[in-house]
């Protein structure tokens, strides 16, 4: 049996993938929290293109079309559903234009949850798969050289994007973001569903977004030893813990004397919460040494946190030659040409 693209390049190593695309542009200012749409594909292209780039410089291998909540549904939300098409197209078109100009780049095509779907209601899993037949189609189209179907919390949903990529005859990474209930939403365990996806076709199973580095890193474990296939593990950059698994209900206790208006941290106030770039790195190692290769960042992701992962798996992407240099730090440094009177004012700083 002829192995796909995405297998053949993991079995010869670490891919790095990032993701985070809603939060970095939400920090840069080219889209809208809460709702968060993908707009700036067709509002400010220039904006997207140029965060595809910071993070292939940063060490990406894939870049990933930006077509995440740019399903139809959402689309009907905002009362844009006539841009539905037109917005896949130009995230794809772009994402391909960029993978193309580095050698060895891949480009991604994106479904992901649909926040409709209802396990009890066929008509409403019809409508989801419906959605996800045409971006699926529009990414082959456009050139996708694999699909990522990311950030399920419901196993059917899960199934029913793998089926619709499955179709189209692309590779498929499926990732999974189960709730704080550690379980996915309609009865099935984490690793009893990526099993089954593997069963199913998927030629990478894992999770990604929800949960920081520290909640899940031991279901990265588990599911690596549930499965043959390659292993996806995809954190957001916040510090999640055992009793706060996921982002959503992260409790601020720094002190934050001006708190959301909307009374939680998620998803504009969780800057006191981030994780500095060695927690990512050190997460980095230590599932690739439980025999993961297929790493990325997530929600809170920027070029910085995509280097420390790269580098951190033995990677040397163009944006090493900006890594940290402490050793010449004027107060913190070690060169010889770094005065000791000022070296000395570190402790009193």
């Amino acid at each position: 049996m002829t192995q796909d693209l995405i297998t053949q390049r993991l079995d010869q190593g670490p891919l790095i993938c990032a993701e985070g695309f809603l939060f970095e542009l939400e920090r840069r200012g080219y889209l809208s929290a809460g709702e968060f749409v993908p707009e700036v594909a067709l509002l400010r292209p220039d904006a997207l293109e140029a965060l595809h780039r910071d993070f292939q410089h940063a060490g990406s291998d894939v870049v990933q079309a930006f077509t995440y909540n740019g399903h139809r549904e959402k689309m009907r939300v905002i009362g844009k559903e006539d841009l539905l098409e037109p917005l896949n197209r130009a995230a794809l078109k772009i994402a391909r234009k960029v993978a193309d100009e580095k050698p060895g780049n891949l480009m991604a095509g994106n479904i992901s949850n649909s926040n409709v779907w209802d396990p009890e209601d066929p008509a409403a899993q019809q409508s989801v798969r419906a959605m996800f037949d045409e971006m699926v189609q529009w990414a082959v189209e456009e050139g996708a050289d694999f699909i990522i179907a990311e950030t399920f919390y419901y196993a059917g949903e899960a199934q029913a994007a793998l089926a619709a990529i499955k179709a189209q005859g692309l590779p498929a990474v499926v990732t999974l973001a189960p709730m704080a209930e550690n379980r996915m939403v309609d009865g099935p365990g984490i690793v009893e569903t990526c099993v089954s996806l593997e069963q199913q076709g998927a030629s990478v199973v894992g999770l990604n977004c929800f949960r920081g580095p520290d909640t899940m890193r031991p279901w990265i474990q588990q599911i690596r030893d549930a499965v043959s296939c390659h292993v996806a593990a995809l954190p957001v950059t916040y510090r999640t813990t055992e009793q706060e698994p996921t982002f959503f209900n992260l409790s601020d206790n720094h002190g934050c004397s001006c708190p959301a208006p909307h009374g939680r941290a998620f998803p504009t106030a969780l800057d006191p919460l981030f994780c500095n770039r060695y927690e990512l790195g050190a997460f980095a190692r230590d599932v690739h040494a439980q025999g993961v290769n297929y790493l990325g960042v997530c929600c809170g992701a920027s070029p910085m946190h995509v280097r420390e992962v790269a580098m951190a798996v033995g990677r040397e992407p163009e944006g090493a030659q900006f890594a940290e240099r402490m050793e010449n730090h004027f107060m913190y440094g070690t060169h010889e040409r770094l005065p000791e009177h000022i070296a000395a004012l570190g402790e009193k700083a």
